[in-house]
């Protein structure tokens, strides 16, 4: 059900690159390297529509339907004129109710609420998606670890640096048969209802096609080796100028202290130019959520659900 013309592929880099890169977004949605991962999961789709690109999804937060949504759309230019903004979103409304779907917008960051707003006097809600909230990091915080708030999560790293022989390296498509034997071993440790082992598939499927394309994407990526075999990868991509988004980071937690590690030695060996970490959403699960505040965010990135008031019938979950 990929609901625009085009589907995201390699060919389609460099024109959406244009787009997300025109404008400070800040949500860690809003970058190729993630959208190219998460692609077939999601089924994103994208068209420009007068001014804007305009990307569709579906969420996968919503068990009982998979409804797609449509992401603020997005500037080539840097700027957002309301009447071209509003002839845009009305024609995609449109697309959406054509086939047959109540048009619904996702992954709004709070600083863009005054645009759409703009474009469609009172004519919205807006619901805050809590779930769909990013952790942003400083990156002199996580590699330094300095303070009271951050001594169990150094007690961690320094066990896992005293007991292991370690090697941290770039991680690089050629090693991605290596890899993928390391996700699925990780996977298989896993007892998930059949939901969610059914995602963990789709999973891997993104995760085999993402490491043979690790540099032709533009992902940046590491792995910690231990007696000369991977036990923990982590891999992300530039957003903006300032920040490196974290999209998958695993490590097998047979070793005391490899989760520390990894997040540790990818902020110092590829993350160590820019100012921040943004570790994503939690997705509404407590320990994670618990896990993603443990590390003591500076900010969260606020992301909201916009509907039609004459849709309200059809509100989403908040």
């Amino acid at each position: 059900m990929f609901l625009f013309e085009n589907q995201i592929n390699l060919d389609s880099r460099k024109i959406l690159e244009q787009y997300l890169n025109a404008y400070e977004y800040k949500g860690s949605s809003f970058t190729f390297t993630s959208l190219y991962m998460w692609r077939d999961i999601n089924l994103f789709s994208w068209q420009i529509i007068g001014d804007y690109l305009c990307l569709s999804g579906i969420s996968h937060l919503d068990l009982d339907k998979e409804e797609p949504f449509l992401f603020p759309p997005l500037t080539r230019t840097g700027a957002y004129d309301p009447i071209k903004l509003a002839e845009t979103i009305l024609a995609a409304k449109k697309i959406f109710e054509d086939k047959g779907h109540v048009f619904t917008m996702r992954l709004l960051p709070f600083h863009m609420i005054d645009i759409i707003d703009a474009a469609l006097p009172k004519q919205l809600c807006f619901i805050s998606d809590r779930p769909n909230y990013d952790y942003v990091y400083a990156t002199k915080d996580l590699i330094e670890l300095a303070g009271r708030h951050y001594h169990p999560k150094k007690n961690h790293l320094n066990y896992f640096k005293g007991h292991y022989d370690y090697e941290y390296g770039p991680l690089t498509s050629e090693m991605a048969d290596e890899a993928m034997e390391f996700i699925h071993a990780f996977n298989a440790r896993k007892n998930l209802p059949d939901y969610e082992m059914g995602l963990l598939r789709m999973e891997e499927q993104a995760m085999d096609d993402v490491l043979r394309n690790l540099e032709k994407v533009g992902y940046l990526a590491g792995a910690i080796r231990i007696g000369g075999k991977i036990e923990a990868i982590s891999i992300g991509g530039y957003l903006g100028r300032k920040t490196v988004t974290v999209h998958v980071e695993k490590a097998n937690t047979e070793f005391r202290g490899l989760y520390q590690a990894i997040n540790n030695e990818f902020c110092k060996n590829v993350a160590s130019r820019v100012k921040c970490i943004n570790r994503e959403e939690d997705m509404g699960i407590p320990g994670l959520r618990k896990a993603k505040l443990s590390y003591h965010p500076v900010k969260l990135i606020e992301n909201y659900i916009a509907v039609f008031k004459s849709d309200t019938q059809h509100k989403p979950k908040e």
